[in-house]
């Protein structure tokens, strides 16, 4: 069953543009993979109250292309938090504003982000309560 809505906080929302196509015209997945990044690094530097860093990502699938000119909305979701790490769900849901049909919304990539929490140094720390 396709999903119908987003899960989560609306974390990021940019514009496709035309220097972040891949060969194909379409946009690159790693410009996606880093927008979903630091979306993901948004919603975990406010659960940690501080700086984190991305340790990990599983699970990244590519459902859909985005082209030039559609608005790229980031949603995430804290699945789980530890002493130190959080993962968090990352969605990238497409709205179409330039080409047809205009208004459509649909999911386009997923994946899961893991971030720890570090401190001045660069080490872990413990997440507040």
């Amino acid at each position: 069953m396709q999903q119908s809505a987003p899960v989560g906080e609306l974390v990021l929302r940019t514009l496709a543009m035309p220097a972040d196509t891949n060969a194909n015209g379409d946009i690159f997945g790693g410009w996606l993979m880093a927008q979903m990044d630091m979306g993901g690094a948004i919603q975990a530097k406010e659960i940690a109250k501080g700086r984190v860093v991305t340790v990990r990502v599983d699970g990244m699938t590519f459902l859909k292309p985005v082209a030039v000119g559609d608005v790229v909305c980031c949603y995430a979701n804290c699945v789980t938090r530890g002493n130190s790490s959080i993962t968090i769900n990352v969605e990238v849901w497409v709205k179409k504003v330039s080409s047809e049909p205009i208004g459509q919304r649909y999911k386009a990539t997923e994946a899961i982000f893991i971030y720890v929490a570090v401190d001045t140094e660069g080490k872990p720390r413990p997440i507040p309560r």
